[in-house]
This record gives structure tokens, C-alpha cells and sequence, in this order.
């Protein structure tokens, strides 16, 4: 693929522009210089050798290197005209100084005109002409043969030359580093990106599995006690058909909530406060066939809203696991506000499972191979970033203990609430294949 610098590159021969010296620009003072220096090796002409016969042919040729000195800013940058431009200027500058050496020091801005204009290559070979004509000139007025004036232009020329070579080398591998540094930005930019939409279908991923995964779950289980039992308890199948409509509405209203990133619909109204809604909640999860009990210590009051979706959510699902994996008759639910933290603690006296780093590996490679979510790991690292901490305490045929730790003096936290909202995924007892479904 074509780099920047490679791209520019092309794009100035396509202008015409292609010497070493392209990017400087001091064009105006050239030309002014050059200009100046045409007169002023005139005038002395004219003081040397007054109005000879030469007189007037080096005044012609020197006004019209001024003129075309004037007319270099508007030569076209395409096709061969500042080629043909610098040949021209060239021509004339040797003819002068070759009849009148004074004119020689009009070499020096001349060369960097050259210089501007040509590639490297042939504008090394026009600095070497032009510094054969200087030290021919200068010769022609010597009496003896000075060293000096054969070794003193050489010298100029090439340590010119040499010079801005390594400043135009420089002056690439300097571009080279910025369009590797806007090509990486850019690149980084698009992880950005990226990464933004990873998080994005992460939080609705969890939400819909905490809130509407949840109701689905009780839809089905409600549905299907329905059906059993419709020709024998009718009036009971009706109720649970009831109750499995209702769910649906709420699973609707939670996706709608979802997708506008609202909180969830228990801390919606007057008395929207973290226990009335957590009340709420297991109120609801009490129709299940489980005996939950919620108990509330102390007040807590002004919990960040992320914070408290948080908790509702993961209650939700904790409660819904209870009810159809746990085999559980009995559960707790404690709200427990401090001056330093929030804690929250779901027990249950379910079959409970194994909390061994070897098992809960195992079940998670179990859970990768059949699609389902990240179970506790990723839901101690959507806690995590709400500043806060999970507990897992379990063992087969010993129930099951979640607790969500969260500092309420922390950083981060703005008046309003406002930061992360990462949700709990699971509940506890769940079976070891159905932390995350």
C-alpha cells in the first residue's frame, strides 16, 4: 500500500515540483536576491567598462534574466515548464558571466532556485555546469593560474549540494514518522471504535440476560405448570396463564428500557428507592414456588443509579436461578447500607455447587462450547467495574451465598450517579451448566 509520503511524493511530480528544496518556501526571497544581485553586477559592468560595445547585448541579456527571474512564482508547476524555466535562466546567467564575471555571484541564488525545481540528479548536474562557468570566468581575469579559484567553487558547490541532500533525506524520514504516527492514530481510533461497540453489545447482552432472559425463563416454567395441570386445577392453569402474560408485558417494558439505557422499572415512580424496589422484586419472585424474604438494614439512601440497576438486575436473576436450577424452598434476600459500603447477600438451601477454581474452569469451557454467557467470571468483572466486589460461597448440597460488596465514598461517581452500568449475570444455586444462559 502506498504511503503518505510516497502518495505526496508522486503528487508533486505530477506538479512539477520535484526538487530537494520543494517544500522550503523562501521562493519570494530568492527571486528578490537573485534580482538584486542582477543589478548590482550591472551597475558595476557599466563602472568597470561604461558604454563599450558590449555594453548593450550584457544589459539586454541581464533584463531578460530579470524578467525572467520576475516571471519564476508564475511559470506552471506541470509538464516540463520549470524544467524549461530553469534551463533558460541558466543559459542566460553563463552567457553574462562568461562576458561579465561579475555576474557570477548571481550563481548562488540561481542554485537554489535550481535546486527547488529539478530532481536531484539533474540539478547536481546544473550546479556542476554553472560552477564550470564561475571558474572559467574567473580565470579569464587572472593574470597566473590561482589554485583558489578552481578549488574554492568546487568546494561550495559540492558541499551545497551535499548539505541539502542530507536535508532533503531528513526531511523525508521526518514526514515518513508523521504519517506512520497519523496511520497509527487513525488505526487506533478504529480499535476505539471497535471497542466501543464490543461494550456496547456486552451491556445489552447482560441487561437482556438479567431482565428479559430472566422472564422468559418464568414465562416458560409458568406456561408449562399451566399445561399440566390445566384439566386437573383449572382455576390455577388460568392464574399462572395470568401471571405468564404479565411477565411478558414486563419483559417488553425492559427491553424498551434497555434499549434506551433507562434503569430497571423498579426504581421508576416516587417511591423508586433501592429497598421498595428490591421489595418489589421479590415479592414478584415469591409466586415461584420459592419462600423468599427480604430484610433491609439501615438506610440507604442517594445510591448511584448504576449502582442500583445493578442490584435489581442482579437480584432478578439470581432470584429467577433459585426458583428453576437451585431446587431450593427457601431464600433471603439482605439489603445492608453502611456509612462506608452497600451490601448486598442472596442465600438460598439449594443443591448448592463446587467453587474450586479447577471446577468453575471446567464449567466455563462447558459454557463456551454450548454458547452460553460468561456466568460468575463475568460477572465479578461488570461489578469490578462499577468499583465494586463479588462473593461466591457454595458447596454441593450446602446452598448457596452471592454477595456484592460496594464502597459508596469512591471516585467516579458523579452527583447524579452517572458512570458504568455493568450487571450481576447469575444467582446463586444455580446448576453448574446453567450459571449463564
Amino acid at each position: 500500500m502506498e504511503t503518505r509520503s510516497e502518495a505526496q511524493h508522486e503528487a508533486a511530480r505530477g506538479d512539477g515540483v520535484r526538487g530537494i528544496l520543494a517544500p522550503v518556501r523562501f521562493g519570494p526571497a530568492l527571486q528578490v536576491v537573485l534580482i538584486a544581485l542582477i543589478v548590482v553586477s550591472a551597475i558595476r559592468y557599466l563602472l568597470r567598462h561604461g558604454e563599450g560595445e558590449n555594453a548593450v547585448p550584457v544589459l539586454a541579456v541581464a533584463a531578460v534574466l530579470v524578467v525572467a527571474a520576475v516571471l519564476q512564482g508564475l511559470v506552471p508547476r506541470r509538464g516540463a515548464w520549470p524544467a524549461t524555466w530553469a534551463l533558460v535562466a541558466c543559459v542566460l546567467w553563463a552567457a553574462l558571466t562568461l562576458v561579465a564575471p561579475s555576474f557570477g555571484w548571481c550563481a548562488v541564488p540561481l542554485a537554489f532556485a535550481v535546486l527547488q525545481i529539478l530532481p536531484f540528479w539533474p540539478a547536481t548536474a546544473a550546479i556542476t555546469a554553472m560552477t564550470a562557468v564561475v571558474i572559467v570566468a574567473e580565470l579569464r581575469l587572472a593574470a597566473l593560474f590561482d589554485p583558489t579559484l578552481v578549488a574554492g567553487p568546487i568546494g561550495i558547490a559540492f558541499a551545497t549540494i551535499v548539505a541539502y541532500r542530507a536535508l532533503d533525506r531528513e526531511a523525508r524520514a521526518r514526514q515518513q514518522l508523521l504519517d506512520e504516527l497519523t496511520a497509527t492514530q487513525a488505526d487506533l481510533s478504529a480499535v476505539q471504535h471497535r471497542a466501543g461497540v464490543l461494550a456496547e453489545r456486552a451491556r445489552v447482552s447482560r441487561e437482556i440476560h438479567d431482565s428479559v432472559g430472566q422472564d422468559l425463563s418464568s414465562i416458560n416454567l409458568l406456561l408449562q405448570a399451566s399445561e399440566q395441570g390445566w384439566e386437573r386445577r383449572p382455576d390455577a392453569a388460568r392464574e399462572q396463564v395470568r401471571a405468564a402474560a404479565g411477565m411478558a408485558r414486563s419483559a417488553l417494558d425492559e427491553v424498551r428500557r434497555v434499549v434506551r439505557d433507562l434503569a430497571p422499572g423498579e426504581l421508576e415512580g416516587a417511591a423508586g428507592s433501592l429497598p421498595a424496589a428490591l421489595a418489589r422484586v421479590v415479592a414478584e419472585a415469591a409466586g415461584r414456588g420459592v419462600d423468599v424474604q427480604f430484610r433491609n438494614h439501615g438506610t440507604a439512601t442517594e445510591v448511584p443509579l448504576p449502582m442500583a440497576s445493578a442490584i435489581i438486575r442482579t437480584t432478578r436473576g439470581a432470584l429467577a436461578n433459585v426458583a428453576e436450577h437451585a431446587r431450593a424452598t427457601r431464600a433471603v434476600v439482605s439489603l445492608t447500607a453502611q456509612p462506608d459500603e452497600l451490601r448486598l447477600d442472596i442465600r438460598d438451601d439449594g443443591i448448592g455447587f463446587d467453587t474450586r477454581p479447577s471446577a468453575m474452569s471446567a464449567r466455563a469451557v462447558q459454557r463456551r462450547g454450548a454458547g452460553r454467557g460468561q456466568g460468575i467470571p463475568g460477572m465479578a468483572e461488570r461489578i469490578a467495574q462499577l468499583g465494586g466486589e463479588l462473593q461466591v460461597e457454595s458447596a454441593p448440597g450446602e446452598g448457596t451465598t452471592l454477595s456484592l460488596v460496594f464502597p459508596l465514598a469512591q471516585d467516579g461517581w458523579g452527583e447524579n450517579g452517572s458512570g458504568p452500568d455493568p450487571q450481576g449475570e447469575r444467582g446463586p444455586g444455580s446448576d453448574p451448566q446453567e450459571e449463564s444462559r
